[in-house]
């Protein structure tokens, strides 16, 4: 923060640390007990280190996208026995907005399976928006890459977070998706920012890809000015007929490894365990937590992959004393 003296004299504040590639990795190669330590001092100098905020996401369009995203049920050349679904109602939405705030969400959000979408879609989006907002929770989208003028309609409706991840390192992400370019989400996330829309931005590891290029990922992310308020770390769910069914698990300890180096790259921001925890035991989760996670996917379901039901997340939190935000 710019001193009082320095904005008297017109100076120019340091500019934030960059993240290099190598930089990241250097935290990766720290012994384990050594690098959550530092994520821990790094978690407790931000924020509560026993406060776990909670998100509920909800699919408000199911399957049809056009893009080949190799990890995705939802994508139409991918044959994974999944119905192509409409755009859900707004009565349909508010009812499991308002299940999801009485069992403990603060957040929620929607996502659609669209390239981007049309107007008409998202004007529909936009009475959702509003209609959840009115229920006092935070809201939050991932509609796939918008146009010109559709990220400040968001706004307008009380959108305030929008979702778009990164997916990979940029050296890893034609092995993954060549429907679109890493730079096109690039470009939606200028034009989210640019609307006053917070930021909602992660990936996936356990997609084949090296430490390097996890490594990667984060400095991406990290590098962002400024950087996302919430960081989702998706651990892959492999689905039957996508690209990616047999791809081999990352190990958990690596695992937790990313999650404490997002923790140190990103200080400020929330990073949340997002798709895979259905699949992590509690002691894995419970280490995640030690190394800087503070947000969950909260609720049976993620778009269309399970999620740890809420009564095993209630048993987990008093396990460990966390206190949900």
């Amino acid at each position: 923060m710019q001193t009082a003296a320095a904005q008297r004299a017109g100076e120019t504040p340091p500019r934030r640390k960059k993240w290099t590639v190598a930089g990241i990795l250097a935290l990766f190669e720290l012994p384990f007990n050594d690098l959550l330590y530092r994520a821990q001092q790094v978690h407790r100098a931000h924020f509560d280190a026993n406060s776990v905020q909670r998100s509920t996401l909800l699919s408000v369009k199911t399957g049809g996208c056009s893009e080949d995203c190799g990890y995705c049920s939802q994508a139409a050349r991918h044959h994974t026995g999944l119905e192509r679904e409409s755009l859900m109602e707004i009565d349909e939405v508010v009812a499991a907005a308002r299940v999801a705030r009485d069992k403990g969400a603060s957040r929620f959000c929607m996502g659609a399976a669209w390239r981007g979408p049309k107007d008409g879609d998202l004007e529909r989006v936009a009475a959702m928006i509003g209609a959840v907002k009115a229920l006092g929770l935070e809201t939050c989208a991932t509609l796939g890459m918008l146009k010109e003028g559709q990220a400040e309609q968001l706004k307008t409706a009380g959108l305030d977070y929008y979702n778009h991840n990164l997916d990979t390192a940029p050296e890893f992400y034609g092995n993954i998706v060549t429907s679109h370019s890493q730079a096109d989400r690039f470009d939606t996330l200028r034009k989210v920012r640019a609307a006053g829309i917070r930021v909602c931005c992660g990936g996936i590891v356990g997609m084949g890809e090296t430490r390097a290029d996890r490594a990667g990922l984060l400095a991406e992310l990290a590098n962002l000015e400024p950087p996302p308020e919430s960081v989702p770390i998706n651990n892959l769910v492999p689905v039957p007929g996508t690209p990616l069914e047999n791809a081999a698990p990352i190990d958990p300890f690596e695992f937790v490894r990313t999650i404490a180096a997002a923790r140190i790259a990103m200080p400020a921001s929330l990073v949340r365990l997002s798709a895979g925890r259905q699949q992590m035991s509690d002691e894995l989760q419970a280490l995640c937590f030690l190394a800087g996670a503070n947000s969950i996917f909260y609720g049976d379901k993620l778009l269309t992959t399970g999620n740890p039901e809420a009564g095993r997340d209630e048993r987990l939190f008093e396990r460990l004393g966390l206190t949900a935000v």
